[in-house]
């Protein structure tokens, strides 16, 4: 019986049935984190995004924030958690590209608060079609690195970057 079982899990692995992810190099530094961040989420229309990688990068009560403008031109937000946003974008699966274009880091003890500049496309291929900063909180921990929260703003709310925001990153 336990030689079936062995043969077994050889068995799934090897065919792709059960395969297990090691994504802690991506939680390792500040650079590991942002990149991984950026990379789950960009993909082509159709395409299935890693979501438990994804997931990984955040920590419990995690929170996502974009802001928007209502029609009467007021501002808001909308807070999602990392499952509802993966639902929600999951069920889309629209083609998007987002890249990071500058960053502004600021760090103390466990605290990491990251400015990073974006720009998104629908196709890898294709022109930008919004920019914007994620105003990112990390918690360092002895061994990694968690995201506490997303905030986000795009230029389409009638924001243009500054240019310190717009400075490569080194």
């Amino acid at each position: 019986m336990r030689k079936t079982g062995i043969a077994l899990l050889l068995f799934m692995m090897v065919n792709g049935l059960l395969t297990a992810q090691d994504y802690t190099s991506d939680v390792k530094s500040e650079d590991a984190i942002i990149k991984a961040l950026y990379e789950v989420i960009s993909g082509d229309s159709g395409q299935v995004r890693n979501w438990d990688r994804f997931l990984f990068l955040f920590a419990k009560d995690a929170r996502l924030i974009p802001t928007s403008a209502t029609p009467e031109g007021q501002y808001t937000y909308r807070i999602m958690t990392p499952e509802s946003y993966t639902q929600f974008f999951g069920a889309r699966n629209p083609g998007f590209y987002e890249y990071e274009i500058s960053r502004k880091t600021e760090a103390y003890g466990t605290i990491v608060h990251i400015f990073t500049t974006y720009a998104t496309k629908y196709s890898k291929e294709g022109t930008v079609s919004n920019r914007g900063i994620n105003s990112i909180q990390l918690l360092k921990d002895k061994d990694r690195y968690y995201i506490l929260n997303i905030y986000w703003c795009s230029e389409q709310m009638g924001f243009p970057l500054p240019k310190k925001y717009l400075k490569k990153k080194k």
